[in-house]
């Protein structure tokens, strides 16, 4: 997986209530014959908290649900959104460090971690997803080689995130 060019923690679409990770990455296989995705999650983790968001789906103009991609070595680049379980968890993105790790499964073994990214909220962000309809995107600056991060509101004649 190559670094992603953006992340986004905030709202899925023009809900303020469903929570989501984003991430817009090219995957590639090092492998001749390629590999079969099998499925792919991220696990948030600030402090003591960790939090998987376990529901994938990918595309650019028409989304799917995540249930096998191939991936050969020239690769796929795709948007990938990632949710909350449907089981009555709620999650709120609140300032503070966070881990971003992204695991994939290919067929017939175990998830294993391809990414990992350290990235921050800070309090006046935390303050703008709290009033609602507000996400942080974290998008990298290959010139200084960090992510720099940005609140915008959504929901502004029906704009969605993420915004592309």
């Amino acid at each position: 997986m190559t670094r992603p060019t953006v992340i986004f923690f905030g709202p899925d679409g023009i809900s303020n209530v469903e929570k989501k990770d984003f991430i817009r990455t090219l995957l590639y296989s090092t492998s001749e014959s390629g590999q079969y995705v099998q499925n792919m999650f991220v696990r948030l983790q600030r402090g003591e908290s960790i939090q998987n968001f376990n529901v994938w789906v990918y595309g650019d103009t028409k989304l799917v649900r995540g249930s096998g991609l191939f991936v050969d070595k020239q690769g796929v680049a795709y948007n990938h959104h990632f949710l909350l379980p449907k089981d009555g968890i709620s999650y709120d993105f609140i300032s503070g460090e966070y881990i971003l790790q992204v695991f994939i499964e290919t067929v017939n073994c175990q998830p294993r971690k391809i990414y990992e990214q350290r990235l921050s909220i800070t309090k006046s962000q935390e303050d703008e997803i709290v009033k609602g309809n507000a996400g942080v995107y974290f998008d990298w600056a290959p010139n200084t080689q960090n992510y720099h991060s940005h609140i915008d509101i959504g929901n502004k004649k029906g704009k969605e995130f993420p915004l592309f």
